[in-house]
Order: C-alpha cells, then sequence, then structure tokens
C-alpha cells in the first residue's frame, strides 16, 4: 500500500484548483505584447521603469510565497515559484526563489531587490518594482536592469495566528514578472 503525504496532495490540489480558476480569466498573450510593459493602474506610478529600459522577457509565475510565525505576526520568508512562457503555464523557463532570485532553466539568474510597490488589489501580494543587484550567465535573465511583479494573485499573510512560533505557511499565489533590460 502506498502512503500519500496528504500536506503535499492538498498543496497541489489547491494550487491546481486556484491556477484554474484564474486561467478561466486570462487569455495567452501573443510575442508582441509579451514585449510591452503592462499597463499599471492608477496610484502605481511609483513602480514606472525609469526610461532607457525595455522589455526583455516576460514569465507567468505559479507558486507560493511562505511566512513563518513569530509569535505575534506572519513574517515573509520566501517566494517559491515555478516559471512559465504563457499563462497557460505551459513551456516552464525557470525558477523564482530567496534572493528574491529568477533562474532560468539555461542558467541565467538575476537577484534584485525592491525599489517600490503599490496594491491595486487588496486582496493580494503588492505590485512591485525591482532592480536588478546581480546577474550571471547568457541568457534571458542576462543583463536585467529591473523587474515588475504584477497582475497579481493570492500569496498575502494569513490571516489566522500560527499554531506555535516557528511554524510556517505557503499560501498560492500568481503572478507575472516583467524583465528590462538597458536599450543600448
Amino acid at each position: 500500500m502506498q502512503i500519500i503525504d496528504l500536506r503535499k496532495f492538498i498543496t497541489s490540489t489547491v494550487l491546481t484548483s486556484f491556477a484554474l480558476i484564474v486561467l478561466s480569466s486570462i487569455g495567452i498573450a501573443s510575442d508582441d505584447e509579451n514585449k510591452q510593459a503592462p499597463e499599471l493602474p492608477p496610484g502605481c506610478g511609483a513602480i514606472q521603469v525609469q526610461a532607457g529600459n525595455k522589455v526583455s522577457f516576460h514569465t507567468y509565475a505559479l507558486g507560493v510565497q511562505i511566512y513563518r510565525w513569530n509569535g505575534t505576526s506572519w513574517d515573509f520568508v520566501a517566494p517559491s515559484a515555478k516559471l512559465f512562457a504563457d499563462s497557460g503555464f505551459r513551456g516552464s523557463v525557470g525558477d523564482h526563489y530567496a534572493g528574491p532570485t529568477w533562474e532560468s532553466n539555461s542558467g541565467s539568474k538575476v537577484v534584485a531587490r525592491r525599489v517600490d510597490g503599490c496594491s491595486p488589489n487588496t486582496s493580494a501580494i503588492p505590485w512591485l518594482l525591482l532592480q536588478a543587484v546581480t546577474t550571471d550567465g547568457k541568457g534571458i535573465f542576462a543583463n536585467t536592469t529591473f523587474i515588475h511583479r504584477v497582475n497579481t494573485v493570492g500569496g498575502l499573510a494569513p490571516a489566522e495566528p500560527g499554531i506555535f512560533v516557528g511554524v510556517e505557511q505557503k499560501v498560492p499565489y500568481i503572478a507575472e514578472y516583467y524583465f528590462y533590460r538597458a536599450e543600448n
């Protein structure tokens, strides 16, 4: 008899259901649309990318935001997401993890720092502007200057307190990431 890890099964089921709900309202973008910067809603001017940078790559993320209970509140620990080429979550292109870091399947990598954020949807993690700190390797993330995290769904810290100090909670989220390079 095979024993199934119930926690992994539930997490997988929740993520799959979450993705299907969101996908029903998202269309698949063409290559031309993938090279256009996202439209920022009112109140998000602080996350505008500096002039002289253009979109070099666009991915769709499906994953979790990890939080740890400190006894009085939830501390953000790290993201853990798979990056995909289209909104149907097809064509795996890499991973997103602590740093924050984005690493392509071919090995190119960018580590960034948060510049600013805005919250057009209070039921989801903020939209962010991040600036590259380091890039490594050749490929889709080479020479990245800025990153946008936009069109977020889910990922907020749990509303209920943790059952003990140090317990971690993984909260499903979906987002789009736009990677920029200097025009020259």
